[in-house]
């Protein structure tokens, strides 16, 4: 029986034999497409071929593709774990033709791969074919049918649907219609009873979809009309997993050695054994997937955060503790201590787990004992409701307060209402629901764009010259409009040009267009699919007259500065801090720079100025710029250039280099260190377990900084009379305000202690209830402190209200004994009355309760109503 690491191996060497290029998997966090946060398919690394925007390098490739489905359209997280196929992380094997193969041979080393070196029984494989579209002119696909019946009998070949067979990369873009292979791993008397095809797309966990063979020949457009493709692409898919287990005869992904060694450390942890309990079976298949997700995202580069893909990122670790701590007894952090595992399994595919082992594990486990302790908070909050509604008669919480434990807490529903069985009580699902969909609406609203057709001038690609000019002559290739928030914007690209896109943290250029009609301003410079889009409010009204790209120079001399400053920081900081540092993001604007990199502890003062003498050490050296353009990755790799994790890199890169910093890059550096002027430090902090960040200022920024510094120190040495020794005679002042505020807290213990004898002999008995009441302009905390003093005293039948003022601020506090409690009395329902006639509002418990207001002439009024609604 072959293993995982073998089946992937032997797809990779089958389709080399067949004069692919085998590339390595791009990264599972996608950084420089905003339509997409993770890699959801194979085919992403290639969009901007496929797309035409970039000529493809080699004609035939092949490889295994780390992907993500978790969010969108391919949102396969809740059936995770429940079912045998579903995942959020999984492999793809994949082969591509970009203008070369097609039909023919996509089908014939399918087939030849499958039955020939896997040894597949072909009685078991049927293939769909689309079966046409009437309404958008489309006839069956009669050319893929005819090269399966090569192969299958005609009853193996089954009509799709286009939702089934019709492949779309989004709304517009390339599409075209698809073949699908499906196994039948049923028993054989499963079989007698109903044919497989008769089961095929209809759900069945062994009547399952493994291989995807896309033939991409038209283009969407906005008005939703076809056009054909120049070149015709082959994009195929198989589900890496699923494979796994047709080869090793298992009936679920999760009994395949991709993930048996992972379900038993788990099982191992929780003392229990897979497949004898429902519940514990789903909570390890879900943990074991989901381990996988998380160490693989940490490691291409996105940490858990509570933003965009983060957030996602967290989502998945929260539902996996989620499980561990329901169903498998988990109290304590365990997830991390699963990663030796996944590295002995994937290590050999996948180095960069080894390499990042340490940073991997330490998130992990920082995160897992921060949910935990948000679990606990949200349990506790969850018990407050239960109990709320009990003493109201109810046995139903509201879904909007089912929704805020999820939505704050990362309660699923699905826990809460386990709990809530647990005490005889349900939660309101249908306003859960109605408060999901608004939230999702929300979302929806928010990311809502209306993209048009791409209007096209002329062919071509763009050429960036940006590396050696900031003015260029150029012209525009095509252009299109963008609605998004109420804003009309229109996307220009041109055939050459020296605006920098935004990627690897720096942010994009700004400039103008300039021809001999009009200025255009150019607000910003984006990268989709590696095409730079320039983004401009309005047209210009001649589109094919030849123009002046110009790039605004002082903003790209300010970020050329800052970016290279972040190249002299990484190096400080492995000097002083040590080789475990690797960089883990970056910010480069005109304005400062932002640095995340990996170590375990606090940066000490004294260890961020030694990075910064070490840096501002090279700004004063003026090292000039070595750039090494589009040079073999090998080369690079022995010139000791430093490589990003989680970054792509091609064949051919750019390599910056100041001295001894060495490192890949595409961003626009100085042409030596002394045009930075000079680094400061202005904060350094943690921003996930593990990842430290520094931000700083060079240059003129610098200038600034010390100049409100300088400001700042002389303000406060007139403050205290330029005294020579300022720290001397602040410290001193310190003391001294230390001593007046001590002598002042003992000055109102005593008044504290007076007056609360004076409210003791001016009790009054009512109904047996002793009242004391009073208004005087007092502290709130001196007030609450007599009120609690009062109750420690008069243990029964106790009513204590005051009105009182400080600071212009009116106060209302009621305190009563149990005893009246337990008869009805409610301090908070007493505040929350009368506090209306201080033009307020205030609540608290049945015992004690205040409440603040902005009328301080109602106060009197106000004490007299809590008297009369008490009914004394």
């Amino acid at each position: 029986m072959l293993t995982a690491n073998e089946i992937r191996d032997s797809f990779k060497s089958f389709f080399e034999s067949k004069g692919h290029h085998i590339v390595p998997s791009a990264p599972m966090v996608i950084k420089d497409d905003p339509t997409l946060m993770f890699t959801n398919a194979g085919m992403n690394q290639f969009k901007d071929i496929i797309l035409g925007n970039h000529p493809a390098k080699y004609k035939r490739v092949a490889d295994s593709q780390k992907c993500l489905r978790v969010s969108g359209k391919h949102n396969d997280l809740e059936e995770v774990g429940h079912d045998t196929y579903h995942h959020t992380m999984f492999e793809m094997l994949g082969n591509w033709s970009f203008g070369d193969y097609f039909k023919k041979e996509a089908i014939s080393w399918a087939w030849e791969y499958l039955v020939d070196v896997l040894k597949i029984n072909p009685e078991n494989l049927y293939a769909t074919v689309f079966e046409g579209s009437p309404e958008e002119g489309l006839s069956r696909d009669d050319e893929a049918a005819s090269y399966w019946e090569q192969f299958l009998p005609k009853d193996h070949i089954i009509n799709g649907n286009k939702h089934d067979n019709f492949w779309e990369m989004g709304d517009t873009g390339p599409c075209g219609p698809c073949s699908e292979i499906h196994i039948d791993l049923r028993s054989e008397e499963e079989k007698k009873q109903i044919p497989g095809r008769d089961m095929v797309n209809h759900d069945h966990p062994q009547v399952i979809e493994i291989w995807n063979l896309v033939f991409m020949q038209f283009n969407r457009k906005a008005d939703g009309s076809l056009e054909g493709l120049p070149a015709k692409v082959i994009d195929t898919g198989m589900g890496f997993e699923r494979l796994c287990m047709a080869m090793q005869g298992k009936t679920s992904n999760y009994d395949t050695d991709v993930f048996q060694p992972l379900i038993q450390a788990i099982a191992a942890m929780a003392g229990a054994k897979y497949g004898e309990d429902k519940q514990k079976d789903v909570a390890m298949r879900v943990i074991a997937d989901h381990i996988r997700t998380i160490a693989f995202s940490i490691t291409d580069g996105q940490l858990p955060s509570n933003a965009k893909a983060g957030y996602v990122i967290r989502r998945i670790l929260r539902r996996a503790v989620r499980y561990g701590y329901t169903f498998l007894g988990q109290k304590q952090s365990f997830m991390y201590k699963l990663l030796p595992v996944l590295i002995d399994n994937m290590g050999a595919a996948y180095p960069e787990l080894n390499a990042q082992k340490d940073l991997i594990a330490k998130v992990i486990k920082e995160e897992e004992e921060a949910f935990l302790r948000t679990l606990e908070t949200g349990i506790r909050l969850l018990e407050k409701t239960m109990a709320e509604a009990k003493a109201t008669g109810k046995t139903e919480i509201s879904g909007k307060d089912a929704f805020t434990l999820y939505d704050t807490f990362g309660f699923p529903l699905d826990l809460t209402e386990l709990i809530l069985r647990e005490n005889g009580m349900t939660a309101d699902t249908k306003e859960f629901d109605a408060e999901m969909q608004q939230q999702k609406q929300r979302a929806r609203n928010a990311a809502a764009v209306e993209t048009g057709d791409w209007i096209t001038l002329k062919e071509g690609t763009t050429e960036f010259v940006g590396y050696d000019y900031t003015e260029y002559e150029t012209s525009i290739l095509r252009y299109r409009q963008v609605k998004q928030k109420n804003q009309t914007l229109y996307q220009i690209v041109l055939d050459k040009t020296p605006f920098y896109a935004e990627s690897g943290g720096q942010v994009g250029d700004t400039g103008v267009l300039v021809s001999e009609f009009e200025t255009i301003d150019i607000i910003d410079t984006k990268k989709e699919n590696n095409l730079p889009i320039h983004l401009a409010k309005k047209l210009p009204e001649h589109l094919d007259a030849p123009m002046m790209a110009c790039v605004d120079t002082d903003k790209r001399a300010a970020c050329a500065a800052n970016h290279s400053c972040t190249h002299l920081l990484d190096e400080a900081l492995h000097t002083v801090l040590g080789d475990h540092v690797e960089q883990k993001g970056s910010l480069v604007t005109p304005d400062s720079l932002r640095f995340d990199f990996s170590h375990f502890q606090k940066v000490t003062d004294e260890q961020l100025r030694q990075v910064e003498h070490l840096v501002n050490a090279k700004i004063r050296a003026n090292i000039p710029l070595k750039e090494y353009r589009n040079i073999p990755i090998e080369e690079a790799k022995e010139l000791g250039a430093i490589a990003l994790f989680g970054e792509k890199y091609g064949d051919h890169v750019r390599v910056i280099q100041f001295g001894s910093s060495i490192e890949f890059c595409g961003g626009t550096h100085v042409a030596a260190t002394g045009n930075i002027g000079m680094v400061k430090i202005i904060s350094e902090s943690s921003v996930a377990a593990g990842v430290r960040r520094i931000e700083a200022y060079t240059g003129a920024r610098v200038e600034e900084l010390i100049d409100t510094l300088q400001d700042t120190i002389r303000d406060l040495k007139a403050l205290f009379n330029n005294a020579p020794d300022l720290g001397g005679t602040i410290r001193k002042y310190i003391e001294e305000n230390a001593g007046l505020k001590k002598q002042v807290e003992e000055f109102m213990k005593e008044k504290e202690a007076l007056l609360k004898e004076k409210l003791l002999q001016s009790i009054k008995e009512v109904n047996g209830v002793k009242l004391i009441k009073f208004c005087a302009p007092l502290p709130a905390e001196t007030v609450k402190n007599i009120a609690f003093q009062l109750r420690g005293q008069i243990t029964e039948n106790l009513f204590f209200v005051a009105g009182t003022e400080f600071e212009g601020k009116p106060m209302l506090t009621v305190m009563l004994s149990d005893n009246l409690v337990a008869n009805g009395l409610k301090a908070g329902a007493l505040v929350k009355e009368a506090a209306k006639l201080i033009l307020g509002g205030g609540g608290g418990q049945p015992h004690f309760a205040t409440a603040g207001g902005k009328n301080p002439d109602g106060l009197n009024a106000a004490v007299d109503k809590i008297v009369e609604l008490a009914g004394l």
